[in-house]
């Protein structure tokens, strides 16, 4: 299982949310290709990206700070928040993204998913957000009536490379994941998926490893209070 530690980007600063609230977030780095870095040397082997601003604004706004990134690390990086059109696809994966993240799209146009899936395999993965079991589109803010795993369902045949559950409830709540509703969703896709919010301790990573099911994991406020030591987590996952 593969650990992906985060860095949420609002206002081109490190941050972490509440349940997704903007109006609560809390700033880790002013440097968020620093903040990459020490995560690259801590060991890790992708980073999870999120352009929290992009994703209320329907199109990129923290690029500078993900092309540092990008610039700074050699791990591969996947990024979601306000990718909701090719070209914007496209663009991405040119400046060196290992994968992009389309959540909201995958409700609002789930055509675009295949385009994008089939133009670029192993590149483009979905985003599934969800509340008590209902996927939230962009960012959060939008409550809709589709079932998360209906969804996950959906793009079976279109080739995409993951999906990232997240449980929105759970997210920067330092609670731990919803083992379960992660794991059911992974026992009812032959897509891998990768587990977010919640995950704030060994404990959850062996929790979600011993599911069989779980493809990887997403931490990032864990990381960040030392809940979690990275280097430390990474071994044990690895044994």
């Amino acid at each position: 299982m593969i650990l992906y530690p985060a860095i949420d980007l609002k206002d081109g600063q490190a941050v972490r949310l509440i349940h997704g609230d903007m109006e609560r977030s809390t700033v880790f780095n002013n440097d968020p290709a620093a903040q990459a870095q020490a995560f690259v040397e801590a060991g890790c082997e992708w980073l999870h990206l999120v352009d929290l601003n992009g994703a209320f604004a329907g199109q990129p706004v923290n690029a500078a700070p993900v092309e540092a990134i990008l610039a700074a690390c050699k791990v591969p990086a996947q990024l979601g928040g306000g990718i909701r059109d090719m070209a914007t696809v496209e663009r991405w994966l040119k400046k060196g993204l290992a994968r992009v993240i389309l959540g909201t799209v995958a409700v609002e146009n789930p055509d675009l998913v295949r385009e994008a899936a089939k133009a670029f395999p192993g590149q483009v993965a979905v985003g599934i957000d969800a509340r008590g079991g209902r996927v939230a589109t962009k960012g959060w803010a939008e409550e809709t009536d589709v079932d998360a795993t209906d969804l996950a369902r959906s793009f079976e045949d279109a080739g995409v490379a993951a999906i990232i559950y997240t449980d929105i409830n759970r997210d920067g709540a330092m609670g731990g994941p919803n083992v379960a509703a992660t794991a059911d969703l992974a026992r009812a896709v032959s897509i891998p998926v990768i587990a977010s919010g919640g995950v704030s301790s060994l404990d959850d990573l062996r929790a979600l490893m011993q599911t069989g099911v779980i493809s990887g994991a997403i931490s990032g406020r864990a990381l960040y209070d030392g809940a979690i030591d990275l280097a430390e987590a990474l071994a044990a996952l690895k044994s």
